[in-house]
């Protein structure tokens, strides 16, 4: 329903968002290994083999050893930064360009690091949960994208972003607007689509693990819902600024009074 193109949100605790650029570079790489530079049996092994299958991991099934590329606990991360095809990949490569910065912004380098891997991992449980017996691989970051876009969404509702409705419209809307479509279409599509080809259990896995974990990784102080942090008069600190005796009142004179002694 909407692309995202731009937000008019400026970092405010670091200078680059050197976690999500790294995310994106890597993801970008491993599709080029994976998928446009590689054979298809090669590319069909790694998705095999990095992927998530809920029936090998529930141990409804068995994976043959030669197939075997990472123990099937670590699939729950690595099924991330594998993609179907461009589409796929740019997709999610661009919701992290634009909102992934902010959220790092907020939590810091390493705990956005961390919240992304665990957004990951969630939207992988939450795929096994709806689907525990299916054996087919799911691939893609979009468990950990939704979780960043659930993210935002709780720090930045009133910032202006600038997105493409209808794959043809550019409009600057309230983050809220837009995202909470896009936050309420994933758990509907959940409820009445949920064993389509798209995994709208791992979108709402991440959401959710996204929601939880910015409570709780975010950079003490940092407000939600965009609010103003005030320093409360009692704490604040004002030098007084001392005004030149030529730039003072040249009215009449007023005797001093006692009052208050």
């Amino acid at each position: 329903m909407f692309i995202p193109l731009h937000d008019a949100n400026a970092l405010k605790y670091i200078k680059v968002q050197y976690v999500t650029i790294s995310l994106i570079v890597i993801n970008v790489v491993v599709w080029l290994i994976t998928g446009l530079a590689s054979t298809q049996a090669f590319s069909d092994a790694t998705v095999v083999g990095l992927g998530y299958i809920p029936a090998v991991v529930f141990d409804f099934a068995d994976l043959e050893p030669s197939l075997v590329l990472v123990p099937e606990d670590a699939t729950y991360i690595t099924y991330a930064f594998l993609h179907g095809d461009f589409m796929h990949l740019a997709s999610n490569m661009l919701f992290l360009w634009v909102f992934g910065d902010n959220v790092e912004d907020a939590l810091g380098h390493l705990r956005f690091l961390l919240f992304y891997l665990l957004c990951a991992a969630a939207g992988a449980l939450v795929h096994g949960l709806v689907q525990p017996d299916s054996e087919a691989p799911l691939i893609g970051a979009s468990g950990a994208i939704s979780g960043v876009v659930a993210a935002y969404f709780l720090l930045h509702p009133k910032v202006r972003v600038w997105v493409l409705v209808f794959f043809r419209i550019p409009l600057p809307l309230p983050a809220v607007i837009p995202l909470a479509f896009w936050i309420a279409q994933q758990f509907y599509m959940l409820v009445v689509d949920g064993d389509s080809g798209v995994s709208w259990g791992a979108h709402v896995g991440g959401i959710v693990a996204g929601a939880i974990l910015v409570l709780v990784l975010r950079r003490r102080g940092v407000p939600l819902f965009d609010r103003t942090i005030v320093t409360p008069k009692a704490v604040r600190h004002v030098e007084a600024t001392p005004v030149p005796v030529e730039e003072r009142s040249s009215g009449p004179s007023v005797p001093p009074t006692h009052w208050g002694r």
